[in-house]
């Protein structure tokens, strides 16, 4: 016969079952993404190659006209890319990190299938013409259309989908950039905005699997090989600061510059959207006759600037041109994302940057080859809003340690220098434009018109204060939740039991006598009232990482009269999501 306590081990074992199964399929995420990230790699290197003199040479065309022919590339990639957005104009609609972003907090976390294969296409294309414009969007997209697809045929819940698209953002990046770190960040601090311990755990495994198929792929390589560094004085960090300030100022005129040109192709421009990409290459390549540095993704340009080998005038003038370049790029409708640009652009402010303050304090200051690196990172940490994740990715990037300080300091005064502007990043930007704003992987506006009363619910499991443990097995044994107000014989809560505290007690058979539900129960009870919003109740579910919570009286606050879960709220924003018609 089954006992009580038997009941309860194995509402716990099915719950580590499922979690173990989680990490899992998080592991096997982080193969595919891994492999799909080095792919899309290898997709990138073979369209240089063919827009590029071998591939002119495969033509039959003679030499002498390569130097006419060069500069025409980007707008050849232009028109592939018009054809693609001609006949499939839906698919490529589908691009962009922020419509990763969408995805999560409006879709259920659902991308098509199809994102997989036209992202690559697409965007290899427009980078191998040399359009000026990054892989990092498309291996993010990449990989989380690869999670949101598993997810969608093994019919997992919304919120195991969400978490396997960060799992998939997650191992594109590792494996991309060989920044395991970097890519959880990235997954947790843009995509998913998330913290709690339910999804940070598959998001790691996935990372690791996909950095350890990169390096089978690719090798165990640093992005960039770059000599030793070190802070030269203590004082110097006031240059740092200085510039991190400029970088925020360089970010926002970059993200202005995106948006402005964007306008101006969408509203300006009286030619067919297929057409457009074709005008936005050929003015790259006509810029690129000049200042051929701007093409691409940019990174053996950046690597000279690290190693020394620019020119601080040319580097002035590359922050400019190369802000023009990707938002013609992007903005006429070529495909790539904007976290290589942004490194280019902080390399460049670096280098230009440093070598005016060591030409002036020569003994105080290092080599512009130092500030390059610390630029590099300001300006995407600013422009994505994600220091934390651009100070980790930076170290992974370049495996530097030794300037862990200054990258952390310019870091995050160029963020606060672009909040000074605006507080979005350009990727809530894009959303926000379109009349979406994310907060915490969610619509705002729709979690701030949901009360905590209309999704409470009113069944609740109270547990006495001096009920002995076995009982307390046997009440929970026949409820639903998972937390249990603790009250006294006046009805006041006095703390909250949660499956977790019991899991650690409950194989110990001889305390079942001796324990009671005050020394078991959390004293440090955080609560709801009816009249916040779910937005308020996000903040407390991240903040805590819980799944249930107490909701009391707004007059009384020991008095519970409902327990709100996280399930419970997604549940109710997802219906008004469609309703409001937002998901469409």
């Amino acid at each position: 016969m089954t006992t009580v306590t038997d009941q309860v081990k194995e509402k716990l074992r099915a719950v580590l079952v499922f979690d173990q199964n989680m990490l899992i399929l998080a592991a096997i995420l982080g193969f595919f993404a891994g492999f799909a990230s080095t792919f899309f790699r290898w997709m990138i290197e073979f369209f240089e190659s063919i827009f590029s003199i071998k591939g002119l040479s495969l033509t039959g065309i003679p030499p002498q006209f390569y130097p006419f022919l060069l500069p025409l590339m980007p707008m050849l990639g232009g028109c592939f890319i018009g054809l693609i957005c001609k006949y499939f104009p839906n698919a490529v609609k589908e691009n962009g990190v922020h419509k990763v972003m969408h995805a999560v907090a409006m879709d259920d976390g659902k991308l098509r299938k199809r994102t997989i294969t036209s992202c690559a296409i697409t965007s290899s294309i427009t980078i191998g013409s040399g359009g000026s414009a990054g892989r990092e969007g498309p291996t993010v997209q990449i990989g989380s259309a690869i999670g949101s697809t598993i997810g969608q045929i093994l019919h997992l819940t919304t919120e195991r989908i969400r978490v396997l698209v960060g799992c998939g953002a997650a191992a594109g990046i590792a494996a991309s950039f060989n920044a395991p770190l970097a890519g959880v960040l990235f997954a947790l601090e843009i995509i998913l905005g998330d913290f709690t311990i339910h999804t940070f755990s598959p998001i790691i495994i996935a990372s690791v699997i996909g950095t350890v198929t990169g390096r089978a792929l690719e090798g165990n390589e640093v992005t960039f090989n770059v000599p030793v560094h070190e802070l030269v004085h203590p004082s110097e960090i006031i240059f740092y600061l200085a510039l991190g300030v400029l970088c925020g100022i360089v970010a926002r005129l970059f993200t202005f510059s995106y948006f402005y040109i964007q306008k101006i192709f969408e509203e300006k421009i009286p030619t067919p959207d297929y057409i457009k990409p074709a005008i936005g290459g050929l003015l790259i390549g006509i810029i690129s006759i000049f200042i051929p540095q701007v093409l691409g993704n940019g990174y053996d340009v950046m690597e000279q600037a690290l190693t020394g080998e620019i020119f601080w005038g040319l580097a002035f003038i590359l922050v400019f041109m190369k802000i023009m370049c990707t938002s013609i790029t992007l903005g006429s409708g070529g495909m790539g994302g904007v976290f290589a640009p942004s490194l280019f652009i902080g390399a460049m402010l670096g280098t230009a940057f440093g070598s005016s303050v060591h030409f002036i304090f020569p003994s105080l200051t290092a080599s512009a080859e130092t500030y390059s690196v610390v630029g590099m990172g300001a300006v995407a940490g600013a422009v994505m809003q994600a220091p934390l994740t651009n100070i980790l990715m930076l170290f992974e990037l370049t495996n530097d340690y030794t300037l862990i300080l200054p990258i952390m300091a310019t870091c995050i005064a160029a963020s606060y220098t672009y909040q000074r502007f605006t507080k979005h990043s350009i990727y809530v930007q894009n959303l926000i434009n379109k009349g979406i704003n994310i907060r915490h992987g969610r619509e705002a506006s729709i979690m701030n018109s949901i009360k905590v009363r209309d999704v409470m619910s009113t069944d609740i499991t109270t547990i006495a204060q001096e009920m002995p443990f076995r009982k307390i097995l046997e009440t929970i044994s026949y409820s639903k939740n998972f937390y249990f107000p603790v009250i006294d014989n006046k009805g006041d809560m006095t703390g909250i039991l949660s499956f977790s505290d019991i899991r650690e007690v409950i194989f110990e058979e001889q305390l079942g006598d001796l324990l009671v539900a005050e020394e078991l129960a959390n004293k440090n009870v955080s609560v709801l009232t009816p009249e916040q919003n779910i937005n308020d109740a996000m903040e407390v579910f991240s903040k805590l990482d819980v799944d249930q919570l107490p909701v009391v009286r707004s007059e009384d606050k020991l008095k519970v009269i409902g327990m709100l879960t996280r399930g419970d709220m997604m549940a109710a924003y997802n219906r008004e999501v469609l309703v409001s018609g937002f998901g469409r």
